[in-house]
């Protein structure tokens, strides 16, 4: 962990590269907000960057919801998961899936990627294996401009669980 008065001190590259980890895969968040230092708090900090997303284009939100896994999906397979997902599906039980619950899975991350274009996202700290299926199941009904909306609203959470994680006020 590092404190907050010290994240805000590193010079620019080093502030980028701490918080690498915090959107997955997208250190572009933490370059648009480095400018924006000192931040006050977590929570100012955690605005900041979920405010940049707000205000990315399109193609960079899109892009930004592609760079997260399929839960249980073949990055986890192949052990290619980024440590904080890593953490965050095991956490979830994603990891000791029964047969059946890992075929459901499966299919239900090929129905929602095949309607969405994009992985389903969750912030799966507190969920157990049964309640992500069931989110799956119902967010897989959600219309295009919705659900890329929920996807981005879980995104947003992700980030604060994994500030929290790294930073102390």
């Amino acid at each position: 962990m590092i404190s907050l008065q010290e994240l805000n001190a590193l010079p620019a590259p080093q502030f980028v590269a701490t918080l690498a980890g915090v959107f997955e895969r997208s250190p572009w968040v933490a370059e648009r907000v480095v400018l924006a230092r000192p931040f006050a708090s977590i929570v100012q900090l955690e605005e900041a960057m979920c405010a940049a997303v707000g205000s990315a284009s399109l193609e960079e939100q899109l892009a930004l919801i592609r760079a997260h896994p399929e839960l249980a999906g073949r990055a986890a397979i192949r052990g290619e998961l980024t440590p904080e997902s890593t953490r965050e599906q095991q956490g979830a039980g994603l990891a000791t899936c029964s047969p059946q619950e890992f075929a459901r899975l499966h299919e239900l991350n090929a129905a929602y990627s095949r309607k969405f274009g994009f992985p389903f996202v969750l912030a799966v700290k507190g969920h157990t294996r049964a309640s992500v299926l069931e989110a799956m199941e119902q967010r897989v009904d959600h219309g295009p401009e919705e659900e890329r909306a929920t996807a981005l609203r879980e995104i947003g959470r992700i980030a604060r669980f994994r500030l929290a994680a790294l930073l102390t006020d």
